[in-house]
């Protein structure tokens, strides 16, 4: 049907009347309040202190007060909920991570937003391996072992609890190694670790930066690190793909999201001047102190990334009949 000249001229009117606003938030930018920063779990893990870090670094070059506000509880869904549900103006955001943005969303039947749908992903920040871990008096060497023996009888493994990437990575291993493994939860990491060092658990997944220290006391063995390539943390220790399973590739990681509708002009905005941030050696040094690689990435990068995680996450979680306990 023809659209008259009218009707054209109307359309683009109302069109450029509704974006003004925005238009005009994106310009005066940050000048209304204080910036938060939500960060779903609680004060003092690696999520809190990058928030901190580069909070403070953004509270210099924006000339603005950024405010850090821990909304700790359900696996970090109660503070993503929390951002999601603030207005899309450029002052709230969200220390988002694979937990909060791609396994519970895959694992999870109900969740309280949309992870693909309620946030505007701004940037990538950092991502970090996992590594299999078995206490240092268990038989097995190499990987090779712990497949040998899962197929004669599964084993349990311990994780940092239900929905977690280490959880995660041993349902991947299933379903990647052939070898039926037993996931037994804990309420954290120090937890899962002290069992495996104990000897009441054979094996775990745990973070690079967490094993580290037990790795070189010798309490624990790192057999291979999930990362498609080595961890910088421990260089040394092979990586799945390298002992024998194809395609493995499990990094926790760690981003900045917005509630979706914030301006784009404000999303790149803060993309630019974080990625400035995170090439500065100061941050780098923390950086590398939290064991966290980064890569620069622009917000539709990050995106795509995103996609992929949960993609993958929903494939697994489908394929290994996978269920939250």
């Amino acid at each position: 049907m023809p659209v008259s000249r009218r009707s054209l001229v109307a359309t683009l009117a109302f069109a450029s009347a509704t974006a003004l606003p925005s238009l005009a938030l994106a310009q005066e930018w940050p000048a209304k309040q204080p910036i938060r920063i939500i960060v779903p779990f609680a004060a003092g893990g690696t999520s809190d202190i990058l928030a901190r870090t580069v909070g403070e670094k953004l509270q210099t070059a924006l000339k603005q007060t950024v405010v850090i506000e821990n909304k700790a509880g359900a696996g970090g869904v109660i503070g993503a909920d929390a951002a999601a549900k603030s207005a899309p103006d450029g002052y709230t955001f969200l220390l988002g991570t694979i937990a909060s943005h791609a396994i519970n969303p895959a694992l999870q039947p109900r969740m309280p937003y949309d992870a693909a749908k309620d946030f505007a992903p701004v940037i990538l920040l950092g991502s970090i391996s996992n590594v299999l871990l078995v206490g240092s008096t268990q038989p097995y060497r190499k990987v090779a072992d712990i497949v040998a023996a899962a197929k004669k009888e599964p084993l349990p493994f311990a994780s940092a609890g239900q929905g977690s990437s280490q959880h995660m990575s041993g349902e991947m291993f299933k379903l990647l190694a052939g070898a039926p493994l037993v996931h037994v939860p804990y309420k954290g990491s120090a937890p899962a670790v002290q069992d495996v060092i104990g000897g009441q658990i054979p094996m775990s997944f745990e973070t690079a930066t967490v094993a580290l220290p037990h790795v070189q006391s010798g309490k624990v063995r790192a057999l291979a690190v999930t990362s498609a390539k080595r961890s910088k943390v421990l260089p040394e220790v092979p990586t799945l793909q390298e002992a024998g399973i194809a395609g493995f590739d499990v990094a926790s990681w760690q981003a900045l999201y917005a509630p979706a509708g914030t301006p784009a002009a404000v999303v790149q905005r803060v993309n630019a001047e974080i990625e400035k941030i995170l090439a500065t050696a100061e941050v780098k040094t923390k950086m590398d102190g939290l064991g966290l690689d980064h890569a620069a990435n622009t917000p539709e990068q990050f995106t795509a990334f995103g996609r992929n995680e949960m993609a993958k996450w929903q494939k697994v979680v489908k394929d290994g009949n996978v269920k939250p306990e």
